[in-house]
């Protein structure tokens, strides 16, 4: 079992920046790839960014490249999402996932189906 709890979230003005954290729970955390996706009120949850267990590795949706950055501190059990110059479109309730069956230390996940266990999410309001 793994247990997620995202932070971070909150209110913030177009061009603003937060930092959102994802604790994990779980001695093998660092053999998890992990994801953030989001999900806007009345839409399907989207991915927005992927890395490998090893953090080496990272991917990013179109929509937040060159704006977000994901990172994980092992040590931690603890992965990040820097998301900078906000949108009022990243408004949105923000998941971290894990997939706890990767082999590979270079493998990062965008399938929403691709991930064993989710947090409960954080709510991200960008205000314009």
């Amino acid at each position: 079992q793994v247990q997620l709890v995202e932070s971070g979230g909150g209110l913030v003005p177009a061009g603003g920046s937060l930092k959102l954290s994802c604790a994990a729970s779980g001695r093998t955390f660092s053999r998890y790839p992990m994801g953030w996706f989001r999900q806007a009120p009345g839409k399907e949850r989207k991915f927005v960014a992927a890395i490998s267990w090893s953090g080496g590795v990272t991917y990013y949706a179109d929509s937040v490249k060159g704006r977000f950055t994901i990172s994980r501190d092992n040590a931690k059990n603890t992965v990040y999402l820097q998301m900078n110059s906000l949108k009022p479109e990243d408004t949105a309730v923000y998941y971290c996932a894990a997939v706890i069956s990767s082999l590979r230390e270079d493998y990062y996940y965008t399938a929403l189906g691709e991930y064993d266990y989710w947090g409960q999410g954080t709510q991200v309001t960008v205000s314009s």
